[in-house]
């Protein structure tokens, strides 16, 4: 009996035992299993912010492609209209160098015809009957000089011809008085010249007791009869706004 109760008591505690041993080996299993868990999870949490962070980079890089998508799309359009622009400049460009090409086409035909201009002004003074003949020459070689000089535009060279024409043309429309001096017979006579346009050009002594009038046939002057001196008198004072401006006896010389 004795040695039954020795047997179950070490029975027992050998149960007991085992127990024990196999709560521990469950305590420290399931510690083990915790740990690896939090591993896991701990694991799971980086997994998880490295996919957000790649995801955030992915949708910055999405973002930044659409962007150089629009940014090329714009340039596409901005670099077409700038090839448009361009086109248009180079057609002006293109019709500016025409103009200029016709512009110096025209002054190839212009200039000659100036200097023919002026060639033919100077002829026409020398031609003309004497009235103020120096001064219309001077400014004959003045347009001259004007011609050689590269600071002056073309069509100011041109102008100032017209204005010489314009001036010619006045002359022969005019009733006008000067004083100058008279070539005769080795001597110089101080007179007053009284012209009415190119109809008759005439000078009058200024003690008014002589006159003359320009023979255009012989290129000479001719003295008047003393019936005209009043008449030129009279011009004369016309001309200087000295009295009314009307008809008058003018000496003509007739052509044979």
């Amino acid at each position: 009996m004795f040695n039954n109760k020795i047997r179950k008591s070490l029975v027992a505690t050998a149960l007991a035992g085992t127990f024990a041993l196999s709560a521990n080996v469950l305590a420290t299993d399931l510690k083990a299993l915790h740990q690896e868990g939090s591993q896991i999870q701990r694991a799971a949490v980086q997994s998880q912010e490295k996919i957000n962070n790649i995801y955030e980079q992915s949708q910055e890089l999405l973002g930044e492609y659409r962007q150089v998508v629009d940014q090329t799309e714009n340039l596409k359009v901005y670099n077409d209209f700038l090839a448009t622009l361009v086109a248009d400049q180079q057609r002006q460009i293109n019709s500016i160098q025409r103009q200029i090409n016709g512009l110096e086409d025209t002054r190839k035909g212009t200039v000659p015809l100036m200097f023919r201009m002026i060639d033919a002004l100077e002829q026409f003074v020398k031609a003309d009957i004497p009235l103020r003949t120096e001064r219309r020459l001077e400014r004959v070689e003045k347009l001259r000089e004007l011609m050689g000089r590269s600071d002056v535009q073309l069509s100011e060279q041109y102008r100032q011809i017209l204005e010489a024409y314009s001036i010619e043309v006045d002359y022969g429309s005019v009733v006008d008085a000067f004083q100058g001096t008279l070539q005769l017979n080795g001597q110089e006579i101080t007179v007053d010249f009284v012209h009415v346009g190119r109809l008759a050009l005439m000078a009058l002594s200024l003690d008014g007791n002589s006159g003359w009038v320009w023979n255009k046939e012989t290129s000479s002057w001719e003295e008047l009869p003393g019936s005209y001196l009043t008449s030129v008198s009279q011009f004369i004072k016309m001309a200087r706004r000295e009295a009314t401006l009307e008809m008058d006896r003018v000496p003509l010389i007739a052509a044979e």
